[in-house]
């Protein structure tokens, strides 16, 4: 006789193969969008009202509360609600509906910005929303000098930027760029209009660098290059402004300077460490570049003297020179000394004897 229990375990098995398989059945995905705090209702597909069902939200049974007949009723959602929703028959489970719901906000008015940081050459537009939306975008920009329109060139990177090149220089007609930007909420617009000469604003210059001046402890020496991307420094000259400070102190000196790319400053404080930055300008049109990158230097300071100072050597000589004090001159007499063929008196004078001859005593 066969034994029973493996033919049930493949029942099982079979039947837990099926449910799987229908709740995962290829089935066309919808994406439904719905504004934060909207009160969604979703469709069993064409399910009858009163049809017996269950709906999943990311693969997870969703409570019968939530049901209105077949309807699936979410109040007031959120961002955190946002997921792929399921329906599936009855008992049967064999998936009848499927939609991605993606909850958002219409757009508010995006910024827009534009500047030449590259003149005469062209400028660019760039752009970004001052909230995000959470549901994608889309944007389109129109630029418009005078009556004809102009090619935006976009980026590949960064997305939000697009580039467009002089067609005429010196002009004194205005240029008109629109930005609108669309999502499945709703869309939004604004739009600048400017003059060619009046977005010139170059990039900060490049390569900053400052150093002490040796021997000199109230000077420092800072030199830069003009950024990069400014394409005929000839033709188009730059000016400078010069900030700095010691980091003990807030404020801030400045010096602006016609030409050239360096400056030594004279007024620093000894010992003190500085701040220094730099910003670029046309010399005629435009606006001040953004500040460079900080750098720090601190002024030349002397060399610390070795202990052995020129005071210590002479005291030390000096009292070399004392330890050996000769003792006071005596004279020591001997009257007993025969001198030729009488007795005289011979005299020595004790200290020359011992200075003459160190620790010999007469």
């Amino acid at each position: 006789m066969a034994n029973p229990v493996p033919s049930a375990c493949c029942m099982v098995l079979a039947v837990v193969v099926v449910v799987y398989a229908q709740r995962h059945s290829q089935q066309e995905t919808h994406i439904q969008y719905e504004r934060v705090g909207a009160d969604v209702t979703m469709k069993c597909g064409s399910m009858d009202w009163d049809a017996a069902v269950t709906w999943t939200a990311n693969g997870t049974d969703i409570d019968e509360s939530h049901l209105n007949g077949s309807y699936l009723i979410l109040k007031k959602v959120d961002l955190t609600q946002s997921g792929q929703y399921s329906c599936y028959e009855g008992s049967s489970w064999h998936l009848k509906y499927q939609t991605y719901l993606r909850v958002g906000t219409p757009p508010r008015e995006p910024v827009l910005m534009c500047r030449s940081n590259n003149y005469p050459k062209g400028f660019y537009c760039s752009w970004h929303l001052p909230t995000p939306t959470y549901i994608p975008n889309s944007f389109n920009i129109s630029v418009i000098h005078g009556t004809r329109e102009m090619v935006c060139e976009k980026d590949v990177f960064p997305k939000n930027r697009c580039h467009i090149r002089y067609l005429q220089l010196f002009s004194t007609v205005k240029y008109k760029v629109t930005l609108t930007v669309t999502n499945a909420l709703g869309k939004n617009s604004t739009t600048v209009t400017f003059d060619e000469f009046a977005i010139v604003k170059p990039d900060p210059p490049e390569s900053v660098v400052a150093k002490p001046v040796p021997n000199n402890p109230r000077r420092l020496e800072v030199s830069w290059q003009n950024p990069s991307s400014w394409p005929d420094p000839e033709s188009f000259p730059l000016k400078f402004f010069l900030r700095y400070r010691p980091l003990i102190l807030d404020q801030w000196q400045h010096v602006e300077l016609s030409d050239g790319t360096s400056h030594t400053i004279t007024d620093a404080y000894a010992g003190k460490e500085y701040i220094i930055q730099v910003a670029a300008k046309d010399n005629d049109i435009g606006t001040w570049s953004d500040w460079s990158v900080a750098v720090h230097a601190t002024p030349w300071t002397e060399e610390p003297k070795h202990l052995t100072t020129e005071a210590q050597v002479t005291e030390t000589t000096s009292a070399s020179t004392s330890s050996f004090m000769p003792p006071p001159t005596t004279k020591i007499c001997d009257k007993g000394a025969v001198v030729g063929s009488g007795a005289v008196a011979v005299c020595w004078t004790a200290g020359l004897v011992l200075a003459a001859y160190g620790v010999l005593f007469i």
